[in-house]
């Protein structure tokens, strides 16, 4: 739903946004923008889509003048030209402040020594969870990515206890200090995780080896960064920050904007942004928004941890299946662990679908474990795959994101 505040701030981004934004000026180019006085006027509004960010390269999309911008962050661009996003102070501000909440939520304190290891530069995530970790007034240690014995090191003699970084690098943590013998001699009792989505095995191996109660943090380059959302202690969903974003959740194929509790493509609008304010950007993140209250007692709402991106989802023998449904049926069969690889190949004329899956099972139980991956995967999905079952460690691991699914059929 869309509340009166939200509608009024609205109201307020769209009647300048043609003024201040070359990009919306020409994107809105015959919209009488004074008539948007309902949710459902905005909802006529046409969608912002990356590619036409990617267009406005390098800096097409800043709605201010050039003295009024103090930083400027960029999306990675391996798929493509970058995405150049202009902050003002006050962006930068608003940013530290809600990544503030972030901490306030998972119940990080002044008291706090926070290690970040997500990189800097260019990229939004160092940055943003040094700010919010000083806006906190907890003690930042700025690692950055890489070298894993520093990092670990710096995390015994400075007695960290929040690790910020992605899934992929905190669970190449956590096996690195098992490996080690080292579980005992570290402090850590928080970590906040992103940038990827990551399953329930993964998310158990990561707490249970490093001992520490986890939190998915959500954000994407274009709207800010990490910290404009986060899961609370009752792990039941992402809150977000309503009073500097609008939500809506559509289908992704027809647009239609559905209702609270159905799975769909996140969009988002800002509400206070001044460098570079985006209306209705379709974030291809799957998920939902949460009816109801949380009974953390937060009032802010809630979306489902993230079950996937349209542009995730592959296409074999027919089937659309996404990395999220791979997770879920790894994670119902005992004896598989979190980590997994999927290459799909096109040959003879049929497409194979190969996963190779970790798993600590004796020699001789690895056709059994394989036959029930392959069985409960026909039985979940629809589609028959090769199972393949490795030891544990065999998967290459990552410092920043992991790459799953492999399609080499293009």
């Amino acid at each position: 739903m869309m509340s009166d505040d939200q509608l009024c701030a609205i109201k307020g981004v769209l009647s300048s946004i043609k003024e201040k934004s070359p990009f919306y000026n020409k994107k809105y180019e015959g919209v009488d923008l004074s008539k948007i006085c309902t949710k459902e006027d905005f909802e006529t509004l046409p969608f912002t889509d990356k590619w036409e960010l990617r267009d406005a390269y390098p800096l097409g999309l800043q709605a201010v003048p050039d003295e009024k911008i103090v930083r400027i962050h960029s999306s990675s661009g391996t798929t493509g030209t970058p995405i150049v996003i202009p902050y003002t102070a006050k962006d930068v501000e608003d940013w530290a402040l809600m990544f503030e909440r972030c901490y306030r939520l998972a119940g990080v304190s002044d008291k706090d020594r926070v290690q970040i290891t997500p990189g800097y530069g260019l990229w939004t995530a160092g940055i943003g969870f040094q700010a919010g970790a000083e806006k906190r007034g907890a003690m930042v240690i700025p690692m950055g990515p890489g070298n894993t014995d520093k990092q670990i090191q710096m995390m015994l003699d400075l007695k960290s206890t929040v690790l910020c970084a992605t899934s992929s690098y905190a669970l190449l943590l956590a096996e690195e200090i098992t490996r080690r013998g080292l579980n005992g001699q570290i402090h850590l009792e928080r970590a906040l995780i992103g940038s990827e989505r990551w399953g329930e095995k993964m998310r158990k191996r990561i707490a249970n080896e490093l001992g520490v109660k986890l939190y998915d943090i959500y954000g994407l380059t274009e709207i800010y960064g990490p910290g404009i959302g986060i899961s609370c202690d009752y792990e039941s969903g992402i809150h977000y920050w309503d009073d500097f974003l609008y939500f809506e959740i559509i289908n992704p194929e027809t647009g239609e904007v559905l209702p609270d509790g159905e799975t769909g493509e996140l969009v988002i609008t800002t509400l206070r942004k001044e460098g570079a304010p985006l209306i209705r950007y379709r974030t291809h993140d799957l998920t939902r928004i949460i009816p109801g209250k949380c009974s953390c007692g937060c009032s802010y709402p809630r979306i489902d941890i993230l079950v996937g991106r349209t542009d995730d989802m592959v296409k074999v023998k027919g089937v659309n299946i996404f990395p999220g449904q791979i997770d879920e049926v790894l994670k119902e069969v005992d004896g598989v662990s979190s980590e997994y690889q999927v290459m799909i190949d096109h040959l003879n004329g049929k497409d194979i679908m190969t996963i190779f899956f970790e798993t600590d099972c004796d020699k001789s139980q690895l056709e059994n474990i394989e036959l029930k991956v392959r069985n409960h995967f026909k039985e979940r999905v629809g589609v028959t795959v090769v199972p393949k079952a490795v030891s544990i460690g065999d998967l290459p691991r990552s410092e920043k994101k992991s790459n799953r699914i492999f399609d080499n059929r293009y």
